[in-house]
């Protein structure tokens, strides 16, 4: 099949998606100061076809971090501030009746886009938060009996704040199981945030990303060129065997009371290889498994009230899982 060309420029070719997908942290970092590591799993998540929940406190530019990531892609986005007075149809879209045709017909609602940005999802009741599961699983949305299919790429980066957890509706396992990865997005550090401040004294403007010369590296066709790519990286049957033997530790943990079901497996299974292709290797090494480990599989466990009492986190277990677990040679 000939390469197709995306507005960007790009032709789709693995390795010039490769560079292409490299050169979206330059591109970002015009907007968004020191987050790397939310960028290469927002990124990674793209690749695999999966979702992002994204945790941090307010006005550390989760939302800036998702409208920049877009825009450098050349992809639609949009945004949906979730409140608990926030209906199913206001996010998956509804029938309107036609006075002039006498006929009902669908109103897209704003899960239709590229990536859609679910702002602080734990404050709306579970009847809406289950309106996106249909969306994330099956890349479709059915009203009144009629699938309708989502665009591609699509992604879901959902928000939720580490504190004020009165008032909100937490994500239940199974939902959070759903996402592909739960990436922390930190304060930034003292540098970081004088960089920030001084960009802002300096004009910057972050309703104008064009103005702060964010522009598109790459696109579409590079997004498929590189999952294709991705799907031709090769897993030995050791690393296959290790992803497993990871999983399985975290469910005989004794600070955990769930631990990571096969879905997680094959989620972690699946952003070793996107990693591993990102950072130029067509074959997956341990390194990448402990490289993704914590965003693929930190909320996928339940800690144990004790083990949480006595200062453990999910992160801390899985740490402590990957340095029990033997590495293969």
């Amino acid at each position: 099949m000939d390469p197709t060309t995306d507005n960007a420029g790009n032709t789709g070719d693995p390795d010039d998606a490769r560079a292409s997908l490299e050169a979206l942290r330059a591109e970002i970092a015009k907007a968004v100061v020191g987050q790397d590591p939310a960028v290469t799993g927002l990124v990674v998540a793209l690749l695999c076809r999966g979702h992002v929940l994204l945790e941090g406190v307010p006005g550390v530019a989760k939302t800036l971090l998702v409208r920049a990531l877009a825009a450098a892609l050349e992809l639609d986005t949009k945004r949906v501030q979730f409140t608990p007075d926030l209906m199913p149809s206001d996010v998956t879209g509804s029938l309107v009746y036609d006075a002039r045709t006498a006929e009902f017909s669908f109103q897209p609602g704003p899960v239709f886009t590229h990536l859609l940005l679910a702002d602080e999802i734990n404050r709306t009741p579970p009847k809406t938060q289950s309106s996106l599961l249909e969306a994330m699983e099956e890349r479709q949305v059915t009203v009144d009996g009629t699938p309708r299919p989502l665009p591609d790429p699509f992604l879901v980066a959902a928000t939720q704040n580490p504190v004020e957890y009165e008032g909100t509706y937490p994500l239940p396992e199974a939902q959070l199981d759903r996402f592909l990865l739960k990436l922390t997005v930190p304060l930034p550090s003292r540098q970081d945030e004088i960089d920030v401040l001084t960009r802002h004294a300096e004009g910057f403007n972050p309703r104008d990303l064009r103005a702060a010369g964010v522009r598109p590296v790459a696109g579409p066709a590079d997004l498929e060129a590189a999952r294709a790519a991705v799907a031709r990286t090769t897993v030995s049957p050791e690393i296959t065997a290790y992803v497993v033997d990871v999983c399985r530790a975290t469910r005989t943990s004794p600070s955990l009371t769930l631990g990571v079901s096969p879905r997680g497996a094959t989620a972690l299974l699946a952003t070793s290889r996107a990693w591993a292709w990102l950072t130029g290797r067509d074959y997956v090494i341990p390194d990448d498994v402990k490289a993704l480990a914590l965003p693929t599989l930190r909320h996928r466990v339940q800690l144990r009230p004790e083990a949480e009492m006595e200062g453990a986190t999910a992160d801390s277990v899985i740490h402590a899982v990957l340095a029990h677990v033997p590495v293969p040679r």
